[in-house]
């Protein structure tokens, strides 16, 4: 069992990562963020397929859910026991929270709107807690104050620092 990181271990481990050549955390939001609309597209697929009865339709299914999966391996291990699956839930979660969101904001429903905001930012902070390999984070604590995943992802992921 992997012991929790103390808030020292952690932030060295975001500054590794910052400092990282190998990891371009603006390219690899993108990269998510498009596994997210492949997820949405097998939906899509699926249901259209269903709904008209044309089974040509889980073929493209079949087309996009093998890039999506051939994209997701680029960034989660399929080693680390179930992560693999949780990470693809975690991404589609996200999209459908931003995608109801969206709709209450059109709505005008702007605090509904906004928590379901917040949801979908936390589910997108917890699958790139899992693509980093930062666990047990919710729990870490500095100066008694919690660091919560979102904390730490805004210290790693600013597309805007170009040092």
């Amino acid at each position: 069992m992997k012991k929790e990181m103390n808030y020292e271990e952690i932030m060295k481990k975001v500054e590794a990562f910052k400092q990282g050549k190998n990891l371009d955390l603006s390219t690899e939001e993108d990269l998510a963020i498009a596994i997210m609309n492949l997820i949405s597209l097998e939906e899509h697929f699926f249901f259209t397929g269903a709904k008209i009865n044309k089974p040509e339709y889980f073929d493209m299914l079949q087309e996009i859910r093998s890039l999506r999966a051939k994209l997701l391996a680029r960034m989660i291990d399929k080693t680390e026991g179930e992560a693999w699956c949780i990470s693809k839930h975690l991404l589609a979660t996200s999209m459908r929270l931003m995608e109801v969101g969206t709709k209450l904001q059109s709505d005008n429903k702007k605090e509904e709107a906004k928590e379901m905001f917040q949801n979908a930012y936390k589910m997108f902070n917890m699958f790139f807690a899992i693509r980093l390999k930062i666990v047990n984070v919710p729990n870490t604590a500095s100066e008694n104050k919690p660091m919560t995943m979102n904390d730490i992802m805004a210290k790693l992921v600013n597309c805007c620092d170009e040092k």
